[in-house]
C-alpha cells in the first residue's frame, strides 16, 4: 500500500488542481498521470446544479458512446416464449422467460444488464425488490423496457451508457478504457456532454453542469472546463 500511495502522490503532482483543462488536456493527462499495470478504466464524475430531490430536476437518459466503453457486458433478456429465439438471435447472452423470476428469488443473477418486452414488465413486479437495490430492475427510462429488442440489445452491446443524477445531482459515467487512443475517449465524453445537455430537465433554469472531472480508476481528478 506504500508503494500504491507514494504513486498516486506522484501523479498528482502532474495535476494543478487550480486549472480548468480542455478535454483534449485532461484526456491527455489523464494518460500520463495513470499508474496502474491494468487496462483501468476511464470515469467522468459530473456535478450538477440540479436537486434530485424534485422530479422535474431528475437527470436520467441514454447514450451510445462513439467507440464503446471496452467493457464487456453480459446482458440477459426476460421475455415471452415466442420472443426467445429472436432475443438469442439479436445478441443477448441469457434468454430466460418462465424460469427466470425463480431464478433470480433463487439468488442466481449472473447478468450486467436486464431487457424485457412492454408486455413482459409486470410479471417481474415479484423480483422487483431484489432487482431494484442492484440498479438492474429495466425501466423505459433506462432504455431497458423496449419493444424494439433487436435495437436495444445492438446499442448496449455497442456501448450504450445510461446516466442518472444520483441523490446528491451527480452523475457518473465510465467512458472507457485507459489504453483507449486519446482521440476516441475525447469524442466519448463530447457525446457524453452532448447528451446530458440534451436532456436538461425543465426544472433546472440556468446552467446544468456545475463541476466536471476526468480520472482513471487509480489516478487523480482532472478538473474540465465546460
Amino acid at each position: 500500500m506504500t508503494k500504491i500511495w507514494k504513486k498516486y502522490k506522484e501523479a498528482k503532482k502532474l495535476v494543478d488542481r487550480n486549472k480548468k483543462y480542455s478535454i483534449q488536456e485532461a484526456v491527455d493527462l489523464a494518460i500520463k498521470s495513470n499508474y496502474a499495470k491494468f487496462n483501468t478504466s476511464v470515469d467522468v464524475n459530473i456535478k450538477t446544479f440540479a436537486d434530485p430531490k424534485y422530479n422535474d430536476q431528475i437527470v436520467r437518459a441514454t447514450t451510445v458512446l462513439p467507440h464503446g466503453t471496452g467493457k464487456s457486458v453480459k446482458i440477459a433478456a426476460f421475455v415471452s416464449d415466442e420472443m426467445i429465439e429472436q432475443a438469442k438471435k439479436y445478441g443477448a447472452d441469457i434468454v430466460w422467460s418462465a424460469d427466470l423470476l425463480k431464478k433470480i428469488e433463487g439468488g442466481e443473477i449472473n447478468f450486467d444488464i436486464l431487457v424485457t418486452t412492454t408486455d413482459m414488465m409486470k410479471d417481474l413486479a415479484k423480483v422487483a425488490k431484489t432487482l431494484g437495490p442492484k440498479g438492474l430492475m429495466p425501466s423505459p427510462k433506462a432504455g431497458t423496457v423496449t419493444n424494439d429488442l433487436e435495437s436495444t440489445i445492438t446499442e448496449i452491446k455497442k456501448g450504450r451508457v445510461e446516466f442518472k443524477t444520483d441523490k446528491t445531482g451527480n452523475i457518473n459515467v465510465w467512458v472507457g478504457k485507459i489504453k483507449f487512443k486519446p482521440e476516441q475517449l475525447v469524442e466519448n465524453i463530447s457525446a457524453l456532454l452532448t447528451a446530458i445537455e440534451q436532456n436538461k430537465p425543465t426544472g433546472v433554469k440556468g446552467k446544468l453542469i456545475k463541476k466536471m472531472v476526468i480520472s482513471s480508476t487509480m489516478g487523480p481528478g482532472i478538473q474540465i472546463d465546460i
